[in-house]
Order: C-alpha cells, then structure tokens, then sequence
C-alpha cells in the first residue's frame, strides 16, 4: 500500500507575483544534483513529488540522484517514472479509448466496479491522423478533405466524442484543429504545471514524435499505446536509467540553410553515433541562436536517429516563445521564477552551467549545408549539391536502402500518359509525383512556412510554374499557420503553384497521401519507373507514402517547392535551371530562394499572439460537422454489432480473477521469417486497404465498397480488420515467401497464402506461432497494433536480432514474449528457413534478462535473451499483458 512521502521536508514555498505556492526544492540535495543533466532533473523530481514507496520507491529518488554512477551499470537501473500527463492522436488514440471501453465491461463481468476505469493521469487528444489528401491544386480541396473525412470516419468521431464525456480527465481536441504535436507546442504545453504544487511538465504520448515538445523544454517522448493507457489509469512507467549524450552546438547557420537542413544532418550523425535508449540533451552557445520552432524541428525527429529524447531545456528564448503563442505573463512568471529557484533554467551562454553528460558531441552548425534525405529511410542524408549524382547511383545500386538494382536497358526507361487537361505528359526515372508540404516537423515553424511561400512568389513572379500531373499540397500543422500566410501574402503565390491548403492533419506525411491519376499509375507500373516523392515530412520508409513513388526524400518546405518546380529529383540545382522567364532567360534555384534576413523579417512582421488567440480559443468548439454530431450516453458504451470502425477487441475474453501460471510455447511454427529494419509500417500500415487483401474481402462481406474501405489507420477501432491488415504492407519482405508482400508458407503442407489465412489455418489446427526477425525489429511509429495485430494472429514470441525500445515494450504488454539472438547469432547464421518448429521453455523463477535455450525441430538449440527487461515487465507476462494486469488491479 502507499505511504507518506518520505521527501516532505524538501517541499518549500515561494511567492509569485503575490500569490504563495509550494514545490519541492530539489536544490537541498546538494552537488550531486547540480552535476544532472537538466532532463534528469525532471525524472528526479516526478521520482521526489510522487514517492509512496508503492509505485514510486525511495531506490528510485536514489538511483536518480546517483545518476553519475549508475547510468553505466552492466544492464542498467530500473526506475519508475510518473508524467505528468499523456497526449494521443486519433489513429492511437481510438483503440485506447475502445481499450477503455472494454476494460469497463470487464471489470463489470468480473464484479468490480466499472467507473474506475477512468483517466486519473490528465489525457488530451488531438483527432489529426484522419484526413487525405483525396483533392488538391484546387479552391475547394480543404472542404471537400474535410467533408470526405466526416463521411468516411463518422463512427470513430460518435464514439471519441462519447468518449470525451463518458471518462473524465480525457480533452478532445476535434478534426481539423491541426497536427498533435504542433497543438501540443503552441497550446496545450504546460512547462511547469501551475497549480498549489509546482512541478515540471513532461509528456508521454502515442505518438513517436511527441519528442517534438523536448524543444521547449518539456521532457517528452513516445510509448505504446497499451503503456500510455497505463500511464492514464494511474500507474508509473518502468524505465531503464538513461545515459545522456550531450550535443554541442557552435557557430551559427549559414544565412541559406534551413533548419530541416539541420535536422536531417544531426540526424545522420546521431544515427551513425549510435544512441537507442539514450536521452539526448542540446548545450553550448549556438543553441542560443537557434528559435523554439528550430529546436521542435530537431527534437521532432528524435525517433529517427533513435533517442528516447533530444531535450532543449528552458531558456528565455522559451519564455519569448511562449508570450508569442499567448500564455499569459502570470504564468510565465510562475515558470520562470520555479524553473529559476529549482536550477532548471538555462544559460545556454554560461558554461558553468553545464552538467555532466555520459559523452560529449559537437556540431559547427556552420558547416551544415542545404539537405534531403532518403530515397527510403530518414537518416540517409543528402546534400542537394550531391543530390543528382546519388539518385542516379541509387538506380544502378543493388537493391536496398540506398539501391533499386536496375539494370543498364532499364535505366532509360519511359512512359507517357494523356491527363486530364487533354495533354500527354512523359515520365522517367526521378520524376516527381508528389510535392507535399506537410507534417508537423516543418509545418510548425514560421521561418520555413514562410520561406517556402516567399520562394513560391519569386517563382510566379518569374514566370515559373508547377506541371498540372504532380500531386502537390500544403496541410498546415495548425489554423495560425494559414492565419500568418495569408496575412503575409504568400497565398496567392502558394496556390498558384498548385499548393492549395488540402487539410489540418498529417496527411501525406503518414501515409494519407491519396490517390493519383489512373493514367500516371499505370504508366509508371508498366514501365516499372522510380518515381519520386519529396515532402517535409519526418518519414520516408518504402510503401508509407504512396504505392507509386518508390523514392521518397524528406526536404524542408523550400525545397519541396523547388523540386515540384523542377518537376525531377534528377537535378543539379547548381548547373541547371528550373525554367525560363518569359524573355527566355533562365532562372535558377539562387535566383528565387529568400535569405534568412528577408523571412526574418516578414515573419517579425506576421506572427503574433493575437493569432494564437484568436485560433485556440475556440479550438475545442470544433467545426459545425463536428458540433452536430450526436453521441450516445452513459458511461458503458453499447457496441453496435453492425459497425466496421468500432468493435468490441476480444483481449479480455475469458479473463479470470486469478492468473495462470506463465507459460512457454511448444512446438510453434513460423509465420514469418524476416530481416533488418522492418518497421511498424510493414507490421501494422497505417494506409490504404487493398482491393485483394483479407481485409478487403472482410469489409466487402460486409456490404462495404472499395471507396469505403478507408484506410487501416482509420479501422483501429475494429480488431477484425486490424488483424488481417497485420504485415499487409506490400513491401513486406518475408523470406518464406517467393515474392514481396503480405505472404508466407504454410507449413508442413507448403503452401503459399496469405499471412492472415496461413494464421488462421495455424489457429484452426491449434498450433502456436512465433516469428524469426533481425535487427531493428519494430523501428518507425509507436503503434500498439503492431503489437495487438501479432497477438490476435497467434504469434507466442518474437525472436529478433535487436529491438527497438517502443516496440518491445508492446509486445511485452500484449503478453508476447520477447527474444534476442545471443553471440551474434541470427536466423542466417543458424540456417534457419521458416520450415522448423520451435519450442521455448519459460522457468517458473524466469529472471529479467534470462538466457533460456530455443529447441528446433526438438533436434539442435540454440540460446536467446530473454527480454523481459524489468521485474514490471515480468508482472505483465504473467497477467497476460499490461491492460489484463490493469483489469485484476480495480477489481
């Protein structure tokens, strides 16, 4: 049971502007607590505030605060972590609502009590994942997005806004209000939460990129959906201490660069670094330099060069920043005179103040040039200068990350189309098919938003335009983003090139790209061309942008443009032009691109807080659509039998009180054999659902038509559809398949299906699953259904060459036990095929980190880690999964 906080007598209190509040001054503990990097400063404090000797244990305080020592411990030291508050988005946040709405009939079926299945941890959620860009390079494309996103996902937002009325705590923010993160930035960031206790704000969310508010100095990243539902109902988050990288950052940018240019360079070299589980903490005089809006772009893409956090503690840059977007002074003054009394503000000016970190890394961020990344993963950086030469070696390349494998006939190859303007247009290898300006990476930052619509006016102002066929828009991270590009001007000029604002969500960035022309479609099928994508986005993983753009580059705002302008990727800005004028003159890229002075200068002069204001006072109203909605009541939710979106998940079926002892598997199958860095995009896609897919067989069962089917993303809410979109990506490279795809073998009957009928067939014949993986297993977004989708198809345990840290704790949390190849060993090494069987025994005293023996063919073994990384971890496994776990707590 709880008991009395054994750290009460640090507790202190201050005066603010006339009023008295309390807060736990942590300064007391001495010099060990001046050494901590400012982001474990945050983790102490929650450990101080929350001690109960319960959850939060008096070794945790102490583990902390001995951070120096233990952060190199063999295995690390587990500590439990309270955050303030949780932060969903749509996609994420509807199963964890459904979740919740499940585990109230469960608790109900099982004799408790089923309103304590409430958030007691403050939940805000933010309805963007939703919309597509199913109309664009017209007027009408932001009504017709928005009215086609109400059609298509009426059910989901009935039930989120049952939701927001049937549990407390819980804040929806409606469609069309903007993308999580940046609303997260701009609104509901706390800082220091201002109540009678002051303490420090800091986030988990069910998103990846929640890293995003590490840039105004809130401690934040992602977890699973399935931990952050834990997190909601009250519970601390178990955690290995972290070791901190501190980043060094000298010099000033050059006046032509972009902060994604600086994003995507750090995260290149963060990435060959190597800092998975590590926290990431920025210092050094050209920190200074760099704006809130620069720092959130660079801590946004911290899941891509695999940090937990890239933190940027509080500065007076921070404070300027939130008088900006309209927080009031008095509460700006509370977060000062806190952060200052409490040793948590920074100086970034003021060596003195620099903490202690496990390593030290620098950058001059003079040497960073103009950059993309890709053609298929975030943190294979470019330089433009270099940009023509690498696509070109990428085609020739064998196929992989940095390689397409043609061959020397193939490298020529064409197409031409006729379009619906009543012209043919002729397409090749880099050509673009999609420009979008999207995303919360870059959208969230004026001097990129801006310097995008300033190049667009220099481009129609010489004559310049965009071919009719390239798929181009702009999806605004929030409403102030529109509100200061038309105050500015550069509207006009944006949607003359064909950048009509098409949405307020992620749009092309994950996924909701939406569809492109038949013609051009076929054209580049048939001819087997490398079409190109460019967005502003954070991920560029093959098949999440669009089936048909085999290359995709991440790029700031300017250069989407530039390339859209170009209308290739298979260019030397340098050399060549991007048109001519009307004389016949040429224009270059330098001739149209804006110095950092002139958007310096309009953005002055544009965004102000009257327009934060104006935009979020009324972001919780939500659009007539939304308000006209009418929900159900009470506080059990009546599941409609008949619904494709909303479904009653089967994980609680048959649950009793009592547990069951943890079991291993015995003589499981493999369902798939697969390699390095497959993501969660190839695990559970987000995006559209094929015509010939199980789940298209499913929903057209069910009276549904193919311009029905939504997209998975938007069918989280329904296990049914989920589990047959399980590794549906059509880039999934299974090795017991003959071709790329959702397919697999079974075995022993050697025939080839699909992965969910093979599934099902296993199931039918009660046989266990498992799956074979190498490295990087579960990389990109926190998805819970990459989790759950395995779970429901059977799959007992996962054994992979490594993990990324998101996922594996899913798995854990869905009950499914995760395995680690010891001694460099792998699925190549050891000659497996997919045609064993495997058994795995668990000992009843099974301990975190255990290495237990795998049979095969109960002939040959070879031995694993078992990573089950903390005793709480083990706890799940043994109540069938964190939410189980949950359920028997209330009871």
């Amino acid at each position: 049971m709880a008991g009395p906080n054994p750290y009460s007598g640090l507790l202190k209190s201050i005066e603010i502007n006339g009023k008295q509040f309390n807060y736990y001054d942590l300064t007391q503990l001495g010099e060990k607590y001046d050494r901590l990097p400012y982001s474990v400063r945050v983790l102490l404090e929650s450990c101080v505030r929350n001690c109960d000797n319960f959850q939060v244990l008096d070794k945790d305080v102490k583990n902390v605060l001995d951070w120096e020592k233990n952060q190199n411990v063999d295995g690390g030291v587990e500590i439990a972590f309270k955050p303030a508050r949780v932060i969903l988005q749509d996609l994420t946040g509807v199963p964890a609502v459904v979740d919740f709405a499940a585990m109230r009939d469960a608790v109900k079926d099982l004799g408790g009590d089923a309103q304590k299945i409430n958030p007691i941890c403050p939940a805000d959620l933010v309805i963007d994942h939703s919309v597509q860009v199913d109309f664009a390079r017209t007027p009408d494309a932001l009504n017709k997005n928005q009215e086609l996103e109400f059609e298509r996902n009426k059910e989901r937002f009935q039930f989120l806004k049952w939701g927001a009325q049937a549990f407390d705590n819980m804040l929806i923010v409606p469609p069309g209000s903007g993308i999580v993160h940046q609303v997260n930035l701009e609104y509901l960031a706390r800082v220091v939460f201002t109540g009678d206790l002051l303490h420090p704000d800091s986030v988990v969310g069910t998103d990846s990129h929640t890293t995003m508010i590490n840039g105004l100095g809130v401690v934040g990243w992602g977890v699973g959906g399935i931990e952050a539902e834990a997190v909601m109902l009250g519970q601390a988050i178990s955690m290995l201490l972290p070791k901190v990288v501190g980043y060094k950052l000298v010099g000033e940018l050059n006046p032509l660069v972009t902060s994604t240019d600086l994003v995507l360079t750090i995260t290149k070299h963060l990435r060959a670094l190597g800092v998975v589980g590590k926290f990431v903490e920025f210092y050094g005089p050209g920190v200074s330099a760099l704006s809130i809006a620069d720092r959130a772009t660079v801590a946004n893409m911290c899941p891509e060069f695999g940090a937990t956090v890239a933190h940027f503690p509080v500065d007076e840059r921070s404070l300027q920043y939130l008088s900006q977007t309209n927080r009031s002074k008095e509460k700006i003054d509370i977060i000062e005179a806190y952060l200052r009394a409490t040793k948590q503000f920074r100086d970034y000016n003021n060596p003195e103040q620099d903490p202690i970190f496990s390593e030290v890394v620098e950058l001059d961020l003079s040497t960073v040039v103009t950059s993309v990344s890709g053609p298929k993963r975030p943190h294979d950086r470019v330089s433009v200068s270099d940009m023509q030469r690498d696509f070109r070696e990428c085609l020739n390349n064998k196929v992989g990350f940095k390689g397409y494998g043609l061959s020397p006939a193939q490298l020529s190859s064409s197409g031409s189309f006729s379009y619906s303007d009543g012209q043919t247009y002729s397409i090749t290898h880099g050509s673009v098919i999609i420009a979008a300006i999207t995303s919360c990476t870059n959208t969230s930052n004026p001097s990129v938003m801006l310097g995008a619509g300033l190049l667009a006016k220099k481009a129609v102002e010489n004559g310049l335009s965009v071919l009719p066929y390239i798929k181009t828009s702009l999806s605004p991270g929030s409403g102030v983003v529109t509100y200061y590009l038309r105050e500015s001007g550069v509207v006009p000029y944006l949607e003359k090139l064909g950048f009509n604002i098409v949405g307020y969500g992620c749009m092309t960035c994950i996924g909701n790209s939406g569809p492109i022309d038949d013609n051009i479609a076929n054209t580049i099928e048939k001819n087997e061309l490398v079409c190109c994508g460019v967005l502003s986005g954070n991920r560029n993983f093959e098949g999440r942008i669009h089936p048909n753009t085999r290359a995709n580059y991440l790029a700031s705002p300017l250069l989407v443009i530039a390339y859209a302008l170009a209308g290739t990727v298979d260019i030397d800005f340098e050399k060549q032009p991007l048109g001519t004028r009307a004389d016949g003159s040429p224009v270059f890229l330098r001739d149209i691109w804006p110095t950092r002075a002139e958007i310096q200068e309009v953005e002055n002069k544009h965004v102000i807080p009257g327009m934060f204001k104006e935009v979020y006072e009324k972001i919780e109203q939500g659009s007539p659509s939304w308000q006209a909605l009418s929900v159900p009541q009470g506080k059990l939710y009546g599941w409609d039998p008949n619904s494709t979106y909303i479904k009653r998940p089967p994980f609680f079926d048959g649950m009793s009180r009592e547990l069951k002892p943890p079991q291993g598997v015995q003589n499981a199958r493999c369902l798939l054999l697969l390699g390095d860095s497959v993501t969660t995009d190839h695990i559970s896609p987000a995006g559209s659902i094929a015509r010939n897919s199980p789940a298209a067989r499913y929903l057209a069962a069910r009276g549904l038509t193919p311009r029905e089917f939504n997209s998975y993303g938007s069918r989280r809410g329904n296990d049914a559809v989920m589990s047959r979109g399980t590794f549906a990506n059509i880039r999934l490279v299974n090795k017991m398949s003959a071709t790329a795809g959702p397919r697999t073998t079974h075995h022993p009957s050697g025939d080839a299906m699909d992965i969910f009928d093979a599934a099902d067939r296993y199931a039918a014949e009660n046989v266990p699953l498992i799956a074979v993986v190498g490295k990087d297993y579960g990389s990109g977004s926190s998805r819970d259904w990459a989790a759950k989708g395995p779970y429901l198809l059977g799959i007992k345990a996962v054994i992979a060459e490594s993990f990324e840290r998101i996922h594996r704790s899913n798995l854990v949390g869905m009950g499914i036990i995760p395995l680690q190849f010891t001694g460099g060993q792998s699925a190549d090494s050891l000659g497996l095929t997919g045609a064993e069987t495997f058994t795995i025994n668990l000992p009843e005293d099974i301990t975190p980190g255990a290495i237990i023996d795998v049979h095969v063919n109960n002939s040959k073994t070879f031995q694993v880690k078992v990573r089950f990384d903390t005793e709480v971890d083990l706890t799940y496994f043994r109540n069938g999964g964190i939410l189980n776990y949950m359920i028997r707590k209330m009871l």
